[in-house]
């Protein structure tokens, strides 16, 4: 476009008689016109590149009418104080001169901004499933390690965004230059009745509603589909309305609803399947006295947690033939057929296995400010009773803020990249599987041989983009070497050589392990919540764990408090989720799903789904199509649903989830007191 506007501009005399006829409003709309045409095209271009998901959802109308209102909205963002500035600064005179240069400033990053969002939301929705949102921003405080992924596996991408913004900052600099030569000013007595008009046009266009709430996502939702919901958003608009709402995110009764704080401890201590009675705490509402099925020596604890190792990748799950080490190790121990991650990251995952936390639309407490110390993890319990905790990483452990929270909650020792010696293979997160989890092996031992009890997380992380892993380890599922789903293979092999290692050692005996997954990988679909993709595996192995397939809904909330129970831990503590091993064979099962801003309640085999700012839905799940089926609404479930999504935030707020100052002694109230 530049270079026709140059060809077009290199006649003198037609460049001086579009001088003579532009004011420095023109400019701006210039400006404007070719945002907005950039934003239409790119929402075409994805809309067409997902048109069957377009199509199922009937929404061509409503992606290209309300894109519209949207498009309009954003350019009243990016261009109205540009226009009020310029009503009140441009003029023939100093702070005119300078205005002008902070204007093509302004102009120029703001066109950049629209054009790189644009050009990368479609690698975003190829991993997340909708337009960039906060994970967008989240990510960028950690440039060596995103820059080291996107170098080791998106090269074309990152050079194409370098390109890209380096074009564009020349195109809309070279643009505001010519376009604000030999400029026309209003005249002085028209500028108060032009700045009325500018801030009336971007006020109301901002806000493009006369309603109590201006424009947000959920005034243009229409579909199941979150990713064709997100569509109908420009990316600029998406990011800018997500990081708006970061501020607000810790109270959930904003997204979804209010109900009293009695009602929400009612529900939450119903719906944990523990008696009434056992609820004996004021200060901390949810916590109960549990006392463990395994009454001999307490046991060592490991929990493997894999990344993004979701069911469609499990053999034994259904899934591809990518885990023959796991599919043999489930005939060995208890093996979960119907667990639920919590959430689509890791700190989620995190979250869910240490500290048994429900989900809620904030951030995971494990980057949240209030929880960095004092908040519960099954860490700081079992360091009550006399254990080493530790997490061991291949990385580096400050990512995500996971050695900050873990430091402070519980955990004593952190073996993280710089603690190894020789590592056979580093990666762009670190070193191998391989590295990792014979480090583990020679970290158990260490501790064993001082005849102290251990608890150790062990987090991995070679599934993870740009999926790089050693040679000639595994049998390659397809070419080219480093993919997805080679890559899950490798940290199958690596779990394999790990279990060869463990069962020959002393510390088998004395040891409860935890084989599960953080999340599934790129979890997206075409529902409001896509089930299926937070199924993962998870077993438990040790000498004296029964071997079974247990075919029950099962939350990552109920692993924690399952484990205690197996490892002989009698205690107080808050975590809601059930103890498996007291839950009847025939109970149907529950879990909890957060997926962006939206919550499910899975039971049994229905699921009720909340949303921000509209009513619940129920739907009936098929478990062989994994497909949703909408139903009446559940008024029952709606409601638990509400409450299990309320309580999380309510928690956290009120800095009511914490460990009992000490084990076995709390305040005794009349249960619903509050």
């Amino acid at each position: 476009m530049f270079t026709i506007f140059n060809r077009y501009t290199d006649s003198k005399t037609l460049k001086n008689q579009i001088n003579s006829s532009i004011n420095i409003f023109g400019v701006i709309v210039f400006f404007s016109v070719i945002s907005f045409l950039v934003m239409s095209v790119s929402r075409l271009g994805l809309s067409f590149w997902q048109m069957d998901r377009v199509a199922n959802a009937q929404g061509w109308n409503n992606i290209l009418i309300q894109g519209l209102r949207v498009d309009f909205a954003s350019l009243c963002w990016f261009f109205g104080i540009a226009a009020l500035g310029s009503v009140v600064f441009a003029g023939e005179h100093l702070i005119g001169r300078v205005w002008l240069i902070i204007l093509r400033i302004w102009l120029t990053l703001s066109l950049w901004i629209i054009v790189f969002l644009e050009a990368s939301t479609p690698s975003f929705i190829a991993e997340y499933g909708f337009r960039p949102n906060r994970l967008y921003v989240e990510y960028l405080i950690y440039p060596k390690e995103v820059l080291s992924m996107l170098w080791s596996g998106r090269k074309a991408e990152l050079i194409l965004s370098v390109l890209i913004s380096i074009a564009t900052v020349w195109f809309g600099w070279r643009l505001s230059g010519r376009l604000t030569t030999n400029i026309k000013y209003s005249r002085w007595y028209w500028r108060p009745a032009l700045a009325v008009i500018v801030i009336a046009v971007t006020v109301l266009g901002a806000r493009s509603s006369l309603g109590h709430r201006p424009l947000n996502p959920s005034l243009v939702s229409f579909s199941d589909d979150p990713l064709v919901n997100s569509l109908v958003l420009n990316s600029s608009f998406s990011l800018m309305f997500a990081i708006s709402q970061m501020n607000n995110e810790q109270d959930a009764s904003s997204v979804y609803g209010k109900l009293t704080t009695d009602k929400i401890i009612d529900i939450v201590r119903r719906e944990s399947g523990r008696p009434l009675s056992a609820f004996t705490s004021n200060d901390i509402p949810s916590q109960s006295f549990n006392q463990a099925s395994y009454s001999g020596k307490p046991k060592n604890l490991v929990i493997i947690l894999q990344e993004s190792l979701g069911a469609r990748f499990v053999g034994s799950l259904g899934g591809l033939p990518l885990t023959p080490n796991i599919d043999e190790l489930s005939q060995e121990g208890w093996f979960f057929e119907n667990l639920y991650a919590t959430g689509t990251r890791s700190v989620r995952g995190i979250e869910a296995i240490t500290t048994g936390f429900t989900p809620t639309p904030a951030r995971a407490v494990v980057k949240l400010g209030k929880s960095q110390t004092g908040f519960f993890t099954i860490a700081d319990l079992l360091k009550q009773h006399g254990y080493e905790t530790q997490f061991i990483y291949g990385g580096e452990s400050h990512f995500d803020n996971m050695r900050s929270f873990f430091l402070g909650n519980g955990f004593s020792n952190i073996v993280d990249q710089g603690d190894y010696t020789n590592p056979a293979f580093v990666a762009s997160w670190g070193v191998s599987d391989e590295d990792l989890l014979f480090k583990a092996d020679e970290e158990f031992s260490r501790m064993h041989k001082q005849g102290k009890p251990f608890f150790s997380l062990v987090f991995s992380s070679s599934n993870h983009d740009p999926f790089e892993f050693p040679d000639e380890r595994i049998e390659l599922y397809e070419q080219p070497q480093y993919t997805m789903h080679n890559a899950v293979k490798y940290a199958d092999y690596a779990v394999g050589e790990f279990f060869k290692k463990a069962k020959r050692s002393e510390y088998w005996k004395d040891t409860i392990f935890l084989v599960v997954a953080d999340h599934d990988s790129r979890v997206g679909g075409d529902a409001l919540v896509p089930v299926s993709r937070f199924r993962i595996p998870g077993l438990i192995l040790g000498e004296g764990i029964d071997i079974k397939r247990d075919a029950r809904v099962a939350s990552q909330i109920d692993m924690p408090p399952t484990l205690l129970s197996l490892m002989g831990i009698s205690d107080n503590y808050p975590m809601l989720g059930r103890d498996l091993t007291k839950a009847p064979d025939d109970w149907k099962g529950r879990a909890l799903m957060q997926y962006d801003k939206n919550f499910g309640l899975l039971e049994g085999s229905q699921i009720t789904i909340l949303q921000p700012e509209r009513p619940a839905q129920t739907f009936s799940y098929d478990f062989v199509s994994e497909q949703l089926t909408p139903n009446s609404l559940d008024q029952r479930q709606a409601e638990s649903a509400l409450g299990w999504a309320l309580w999380g935030s309510f928690a956290y707020s009120h800095m009511a989830y914490k460990t009992a100052i000490a084990p076995g002694v709390i305040k005794t109230v009349e249960v619903g007191s509050r």
